[in-house]
C-alpha cells in the first residue's frame, strides 16, 4: 500500500516563504514522475508541479517562477520550496504519482494572510 505523508505547511504572510516535503513509501520511487497538487476549498485539486525521474520539472503558470519542486530518492521525498507567496495559495497541498491512481494522503494545509 501506498503511503503518501504531506508536511510544512502553516501560516505565513503574503510575500513568504514554506517548504513542503513528502515521504513517499513507493517501489521504484527514483523512476516515477512526482507532483504537487493543491486544492483550495470550492474548487477542483489542481497540479502545480512535477518533477520526473530524471528531474524534469514543470510547473503551473501560476506558480512558475516562486515555487520549485525537486526530489531526494535516497529519501524517496519530494519536496516544494514556495517563496513570495499570495493569498491565492491558500490551500491543502498534496503530493502523488502524476496520473496514478494512488490514494491521496492527508495533505498539508497552506495559508496565506496578513
Amino acid at each position: 500500500q501506498v503511503q503518501l505523508v504531506e508536511s510544512g505547511g502553516g501560516l505565513v504572510q503574503p510575500g513568504g516563504s514554506l517548504r513542503l516535503s513528502c515521504a513517499a513509501s513507493l517501489i521504484n520511487f527514483s523512476i516515477r514522475t512526482m507532483g504537487w497538487y493543491r486544492q483550495a476549498p470550492g474548487k477542483q485539486r489542481e497540479l502545480v508541479a512535477s518533477i520526473t525521474g530524471g528531474r524534469t520539472t514543470n510547473y503551473a503558470d501560476s506558480v512558475k517562477g516562486r515555487f520549485t519542486i525537486s526530489r531526494d530518492n535516497a529519501k524517496k521525498t519530494v519536496y516544494l520550496q514556495m517563496d513570495r507567496l499570495k493569498s491565492e495559495d491558500t490551500a491543502a497541498y498534496y503530493c502523488n504519482v502524476v496520473n496514478s491512481n494512488n490514494s491521496w494522503g492527508q495533505g498539508t494545509q497552506v495559508t496565506v494572510s496578513s
